[in-house]
């Protein structure tokens, strides 16, 4: 048997998937045996004797790990997927926000690489050691690592894909392990034939001369070295430049991972101390939106409706089609209950008119199922361009939010940011004058509003607005998608109003009104 631990002194984790750009602040956890072995390929280069450790013992003890059935994971119990943000300088004083993710492990945790039914020899030991002992870094160079042999593995959860019906409990149908793709180097016999088999369909010798080569053929001949541990070694930049969408002497394995193994959310160190403290149930989740475009706050509906479809998509592989949170999915509630499920926000925080975060606010305050489902949700797709990622950046109730955006405010007036758009129809003798229009539209935004709660401040007055400043824009409703994808919907309004309310006394945020306010219309913030 062998088992190598690695712990992360400054208790962090810095590598990015095959693939990723590194602002999209995505980690690859776990480990995978391609980076690890590259990593000992650059320590035996750097750090060994190569007279004591000649490259003929390397080869044999890669070449024997990467024959070896895959290998087993333990993960450490914790790992948070977090990220920094910083300025890097560029030309001409120009300055480009970089984001560093990493996975935030206990120091003490480790994690541990296992290959039951592999026995080293005493020459391949002594090598190992010797790498083991000299590996600073694993990643990037910040994810410091101390890394040892050992011979007791506890605790197994990672590990390859079998068969289909492994990662759901038999008993009760939940899903309890999520499917990760890791890569390995591919055996040194597989890599020649792969590598003649190209090098042949583009009419490359085998034994031909690097420096004979120009253009492209010498571009992909740089990546299909004939020595298998300098095909391992080729630099990242490299391949990409040739056009490979994966390393062509890498091969990819399914692994399960244990749902939730890389945490958008440290886990509560303290339970409720009374009952009451325990009945307070979070309300609000707030993420950070990353992409390239990011959208425009006219596309508010466009941006709701995409964001509940990936949360209920997300409920579905975790808790299983007929289990999905009725505050998310908003069904089942009952008539009395319109309005305490999710509203699913867009917002603005820098005001430059693209929505930058997204808020997810629940009235009747979130289950412990649909926390989960929530600090899994990672992207949202959109009709056109890449999809966003998302940051969780906190799960509690509304007053959290206050000092970061003004949708979780208090105030006892609220302007539009996106067009309000009636519930309920206008009769004819209510559109006869401005007059008795208005008092109308007054009279449905207080019965929507006394239908929100008991108790809550009423409805004084409201006044309309031609338009909003967004981004430097003067934006009226006619510029933002007002319509609904679900399609058989009764849309009494399909113009919308942009508002300014005066409330008897101040209310707390997030405030939306109207057709389509679960999903970012009629949204309202402090005047």
């Amino acid at each position: 048997m062998l088992a190598i631990t690695f712990t992360f002194p400054a208790g962090r984790y810095h590598a990015t998937p095959w693939g990723r750009h590194v602002n999209e602040a995505d980690v690859a956890w776990p480990p995978d045996l391609w980076r690890i072995l590259r990593a000992f390929i650059a320590v035996w280069h750097r750090k060994l004797d190569h007279a004591r450790f000649p490259t003929e013992r390397l080869h044999a003890l890669l070449a024997n790990l990467a024959e070896a059935e895959p290998p087993l994971l333990r993960l450490p119990e914790v790992a948070i997927h977090a990220h920094t943000r910083h300025y890097m300088p560029g030309k001409d004083d120009k300055k480009t926000l970089v984001f560093d993710a990493f996975a935030r492990v206990s120091p003490d945790d480790p994690l541990v690489v296992s290959w039951p039914n592999f026995e080293l020899n005493k020459t391949q030991a002594e090598l190992l050691d010797a790498l083991l002992e000299n590996l600073g870094f694993l990643g990037r160079a910040e994810s410091w690592v101390e890394a040892r042999r050992t011979h007791e593995v506890n605790g197994i959860n990672c590990r390859p894909v079998s068969h289909s019906s492994e990662g759901v409990d038999p008993e009760t149908g939940e899903v309890t392990a999520e499917i990760v793709r890791l890569q390995t180097p591919s055996a040194p016999v597989d890599y020649d034939a792969f590598r003649s088999k190209q090098l042949e369909a583009t009419g490359i010798a085998l034994d031909v001369k690097l420096a004979k080569l120009k253009g492209k053929q010498r571009t992909l001949a740089i990546t299909l070295p004939a020595d298998w541990i300098e095909a391992i070694s080729v630099e990242t930049g490299e391949l990409q430049a040739a056009g490979w969408s994966a390393p062509p002497c890498a091969r990819v394995i399914p692994y399960f991972r244990p749902v939730g193994a890389l945490r958008t959310l440290a886990p509560a160190t303290a339970k409720p101390k009374t009952r009451s403290q325990s009945t307070i149930l979070p309300t609000t989740v707030r993420y950070a939106v990353y992409g390239k475009p990011l959208p425009r706050i006219e596309d508010a509906i466009r941006i709701g409706e995409a964001l509940r479809a990936a949360a209920m998509g997300r409920a579905k592989r975790l808790l299983g089609e007929g289990s999905l949170p009725r505050e998310l999915s908003g069904h089942g509630l009952g008539d009395n209950n319109r309005h305490g499920h999710a509203f699913w926000l867009p917002d603005d925080e820098n005001g430059d008119g693209l929505i930058d975060h997204v808020l997810i606010h629940v009235p009747d305050g979130l289950s412990s199922e649909s926390i989960r489902v929530l600090t899994a949700l990672q992207s949202l797709k959109r009709d056109a361009g890449d999809p966003l990622r998302l940051m969780l950046e906190g799960i509690g109730a509304a007053t959290l939010f206050g000092s970061f955006t003004p949708l979780a405010k208090e105030s006892a007036a609220w302007r539009s940011v996106t067009p309000y758009l009636r519930p309920w129809h206008l009769k004819k003798p209510q559109m006869r004058s401005l007059e008795a229009c208005h008092a109308a539209i007054l009279e449905q935004l207080r019965r929507e509003w006394r239908a929100r709660g008991e108790g809550l401040p009423e409805i004084i007055d409201f006044s309309e607005v031609p338009s909003v400043s967004s981004g430097g824009r003067h934006l009226r409703p006619l510029h933002f998608h007002r319509f609904r994808r679900k399609r058989g919907l009764t849309q009494p309004d399909t113009l919308g109003h942009l508002l300014e309310l005066q409330f008897a006394k101040s209310i707390r945020g997030p405030l939306a009104l109207g057709f389509g306010c679960h999903f970012g219309l009629g949204l309202f913030v402090p005047a």
